[in-house]
């Protein structure tokens, strides 16, 4: 099993990307675990004040769950992964069920910030955009899916956003095996990672052949 995970900015193109490389797989053969399915739970919390909960620090993350269904996945057993809704803010009820895979991406934004996921990473990929790029996308993206005003995502890019991401996304580049630029539109740069994806589970599976024998 290759552990791979892929971070950047908000709007950065992750989700491109990861949809490129299950697309160059057959079917069943990745699994993806969204870093945004581990929010800690907030429905405790009344729900005005829930908008002002910081969701781009490491903070707002249960990591211990998120290693925990990692190391289980590794061990061959299936998991239970949390979904959570951006419009409630809240844990919902409904899990989903994710099986142990060739290939299992980790993605969010803030998967590279800590140390003990990054241990667990077999590739580390870091996608990069130019900030103008994103805060466009942020605001298509949460005007259309999350029933947000362009004033209200403008002020939030300003607010939390972008010193969220100048103090912990940007500085965990430094951490990547592979800097994607110009987010889900670098075919060379995904091309080369897919390759190296294949070429790892290939010698993997020709491991297990002559172990066998």
């Amino acid at each position: 099993m290759l552990i791979i995970g892929i971070a950047g900015g908000t709007g950065s193109g992750k989700t491109t990307v990861v949809n490129k490389i299950i697309n160059s797989f057959p079917a069943g053969e990745v699994a993806v675990m969204p870093q945004d399915s581990y929010y800690k739970d907030s429905s405790h919390i009344p729900p005005e004040e829930r908008s002002k909960i910081n969701f781009d620090e490491p903070a707002a993350i249960e990591w211990t769950l998120l290693v925990d269904h990692l190391k289980q996945l590794r061990e061959g057993k299936t998991i239970q992964m949390p979904t959570y809704s951006y419009l409630t803010c809240t844990r919902q009820e409904e899990t989903v069920e994710v099986v142990p895979s060739d290939v299992v991406i980790v993605e969010g934004i803030l998967v590279l910030t800590d140390p003990v996921i990054r241990d667990m990473l077999d590739i580390k990929v870091f996608v990069d955009a130019d900030p103008d790029d994103r805060l466009i996308r942020v605001i298509a993206r949460d005007c259309i899916e999350r029933g947000r005003t362009p004033e209200i995502v403008i002020n939030r890019y300003q607010d939390v956003l972008k010193p969220m991401h100048m103090q912990y996304i940007e500085p965990s580049k430094r951490y990547a095996d592979l800097i994607v630029p110009q987010g889900g539109s670098n075919t060379v740069a995904i091309n080369l990672l897919t390759d190296y994806i294949e070429s790892r589970l290939h010698r993997g599976k020709l491991r297990g052949v002559a172990t066998q024998c």
